[in-house]
């Protein structure tokens, strides 16, 4: 199978954690095709992440975001660029922390996750709007 790629538009959330994997996997039906392969996901944006963890209890979400939200707070007076509002150099900041892509493997034509995991969209703007992650899939 040749390199296959293709920009997936995730549509606007709200600040938080959103398990973005079953949009994702719509959005990518050559993913049945691959027996053993690769899925590298990659967001274009520097204000939100990508990352992988608990896909059941949305308590978990909830929580990384309070967590993250008092650790790296709005407005704080610390923070000079603040050229796009209170939210965005601590974005910028939580977009680092978390990181901008994943590899995830295929196996029999479906993501090899642990059965807790799940893929979250990290939205660190009150404002974000869509956010797009270009997909790779190598495999055979």
């Amino acid at each position: 199978m040749p390199w296959h790629q293709i920009d997936v538009r995730l549509r606007s959330r709200a600040r938080g954690f959103h398990l973005v994997t079953e949009e994702l996997i719509a959005a990518l039906p050559v993913l049945k095709q691959v027996k053993v392969g690769l899925l590298h996901v990659f967001i274009r944006h520097t204000s939100a992440s990508l990352s992988l963890n608990e896909n059941a209890d949305p308590q978990v979400r909830a929580d990384l975001r309070r967590w993250l939200d008092q650790a790296i707070p709005d407005g704080a007076p610390y923070l000079e660029h603040t050229t796009e509002g209170d939210d965005d150099m601590p974005a910028h900041v939580k977009a680092v922390l978390l990181g901008a892509e994943l590899t995830i493997p295929i196996r029999d034509g479906r993501l090899a996750l642990g059965t807790w995991q799940g893929i979250y969209l990290g939205e660190h703007r009150d404002e974000g709007g869509s956010r797009t992650v270009t997909a790779t899939i190598w495999g055979e």
